[in-house]
């Protein structure tokens, strides 16, 4: 296929070894299909035993608790330890920092603490895995995990990039496997209610939606590579990214902010916004054109990723009326829209709704007059409004959960789509029919891609 019909986003069907040995994700990038070549060809190759040849325990008892394994200790690991751990047992904990690791261990009392998540995976045990890694590690360990087996609770953003969370989404079917997306507001009742109006016409037809994220993010600095501290195997750390040296300011915490690791805050706050934008705008799958502007403003320090970006988004026409997404970034302000860090505006042809996931609602007829006390005329659904305990029942009664991957790659793919423009300094147009990219060029296919270290495939020690 030649590249300007945009071979990157092409739906390829996964190839599948038939006969894996059971020690496959011993040699995990050799296995995964998640080495520079196969990216480029589209395929996947079977990591360790298949989600249907594990012997299926979501069959349990509703008073059984479910057994997880929690991948990736920092904050955001240790706050969805504390959710978990009074739903499910908890067996085993990793991080390559081995003090994070047997922090986390401790705090919900799981028999072991692994710094290779290879180790964890090879569990029989463990039913479901928690990833709350850099997001450089979220689809390759979901891509593992699911093909060991396990069902998947996946911190947004759920790719480091646009092509592998294609690949994540096409495993998780493959393998029959639940994973839910890290993105809670697709749990929040308040959300789901106003998404229930916007659907019942409260403002007409919604043909735009605008959202943002503005807070004030500290500096970073300038710094220079150092040693690693002695209880971080960095070799872990870094796993399928491109080796570069250690440096504190890329480390904990801060890896958002490095196109090696990270996805800036576009896709580390942003995604929320743009999740529950979408789902009000009622659109699906990707845009017909996406386009950004942006650059650091305001920080003078190492960061790689903007601190301002206005981003827009064109969904092909629905019921004969195209849709505009819109998302706004900057990270040097406290003056916030509406008094709120983040929220969105859906703009409709008889009104509009103002929502944040901050707990605030606010619905506008025409001429701006207020409709006081709005509800829906027929309330959402919602199986459970804690976003972990639907991901622990759609396990059990094997459905959908509020977050579902291709849910989650939808929204994130425009995180993906954003950070590609800004970078690459053009607009691009996609094919939604095909998901192909009608402009492709090997800087955007580069961009929307990665390289992996095919070396790092070794033996686990």
């Amino acid at each position: 296929m030649e590249l300007n019909q945009g071979k990157l986003l092409k739906k390829e069907t996964i190839s599948v070894n038939p006969d894996p040995p059971r020690n496959n994700r011993r040699t995990f990038l050799q296995h995964t299909g998640l080495t520079s070549a196969a990216i480029a060809a589209g395929t996947l190759a079977a990591a360790g035993v298949h989600g249907d040849e594990q012997q299926d325990r979501t069959t349990r008892s509703a008073n059984e608790q479910m057994v997880l394994g929690i991948i990736g200790c920092g904050g955001q690991g240790s706050g969805l330890i504390q959710g978990f751990k009074d739903h499910a047992a908890i067996a085993a904990t990793c991080d390559p920092d081995s003090e994070r690791a047997e922090q986390a261990r401790q705090a919900c009392n799981a028999r072991k603490a692994e710094s290779d998540l290879r180790r964890l995976l090879d569990d029989p045990q463990i039913d479901a895995v928690v990833i709350a890694t850099p997001d450089h590690w979220h689809a390759p360990a979901a891509i593992l995990a699911c093909q060991a087996g396990k069902h998947v609770y996946v911190e947004k953003p759920c790719s480091h990039n646009l092509r592998e969370g294609q690949l994540l989404v096409q495993t998780a079917r493959r393998t029959n496997r639940i994973v839910q997306h890290g993105t809670q507001s697709r749990s929040n009742r308040l959300i789901a209610d106003a998404v229930q109006m916007l659907r019942e016409g409260i403002i007409g037809d919604v043909l735009v939606a605008k959202a943002w994220n503005v807070q004030r993010r500290d500096n970073i600095g300038h710094h220079t590579p150092s040693n690693p501290p002695p209880h971080v195997d960095y070799d872990l750390w870094i796993g399928p990214a491109e080796m570069v040296p250690y440096q504190q300011n890329r480390f904990h915490y801060q890896w958002r902010w490095w196109h090696h690791f990270g996805t800036g805050d576009i896709g580390n706050d942003g995604t929320h916004e743009i999740d529950y934008a979408r789902w009000g705008l009622g659109v699906e799958g990707l845009p017909v054109h996406a386009t950004a502007v942006g650059g650091k403003y305001f920080h003078d320090d190492d960061q790689q990723f903007p601190d301002t970006a206005t981003c827009v988004f064109e969904y092909p026409a629905l019921q004969g009326k195209p849709r505009q997404l819109i998302f706004e970034m900057r990270l040097w302000s406290t003056n916030y829209p509406y008094q709120v860090d983040s929220g969105a505006e859906f703009y409709g042809s008889k009104g509009r709704m103002f929502l944040s996931k901050r707990g605030k609602l606010e619905v506008f007829a025409d001429r701006n007059e207020r409709i006081e006390d709005p509800k829906p005329k027929s309330p959402v659904s919602l199986k459970h409004e804690d976003h972990r305990r639907d991901f622990l029942d759609a396990i059990r009664t094997n459905r959908p959960p509020n977050a579902d991957i291709q849910v989650g790659f939808d929204s994130v793919a425009l995180v993906h789509l954003a950070n590609a423009a800004i970078r690459a300094g053009t607009s691009i147009a996609i094919n939604p029919d095909t998901a192909l990219l009608v402009n492709s060029s090997p800087q955007l296919e580069q961009l929307l891609s990665r390289t992996y270290r095919d070396h790092w495939a070794r033996p686990a020690l």
